[in-house]
């Protein structure tokens, strides 16, 4: 039996990051379902104080998740989730993500990423195969190759 996947992110704010990320990634971010939070906390399962109002929508507060734009909706949908969480980031990441470039080039791709706010920390060779690692926003490193 296969097993789907989500991988969930712990951020300062998982808003930012998750907007970060989906123009990054050229995916999009889940929209919200107003309904479902309003219903959640008419029925007490949820508080006011969980959500708050970003871009003109009702959000919760704690988390926010990306996919990519043709598979929103969708249950086995790729997703990345991020979750707020009080501390920030304070060693070296444990896992990490490879970012393929499908042929862009690479020099351009770092320099947008760093005018987002990314930070280019070291480039590594292995054979013909080169990369670029990097730090988004909030310090968790990626890789762009």
């Amino acid at each position: 039996m296969a097993y789907g996947i989500q991988m969930v992110v712990d951020a300062r704010d998982a808003h930012a990051q998750a907007e970060w990320w989906a123009q990054t990634l050229g995916w999009a971010v889940e929209p919200s379902n107003e309904d479902f939070i309003r219903r959640m906390i008419a029925e007490g399962y949820a508080s006011e104080d969980e959500t708050t109002i970003r871009n003109g929508v009702l959000v919760w507060v704690s988390a926010q998740a990306i996919a990519p734009e043709e598979e929103l909706g969708r249950r086995d949908r790729r997703r990345i989730l991020f979750q707020t969480v009080p501390e920030g980031k304070t060693g070296k990441n444990r896992v990490h993500w490879d970012v393929r470039l499908d042929g862009d080039d690479k020099d351009a791709v770092r320099a947008s990423l760093e005018a987002r706010g990314a930070t280019f920390l070291w480039e590594a060779a292995e054979g013909p195969h080169s990369w670029y690692t990097m730090a988004d926003p909030e310090g968790n490193e990626f890789c762009i190759s």
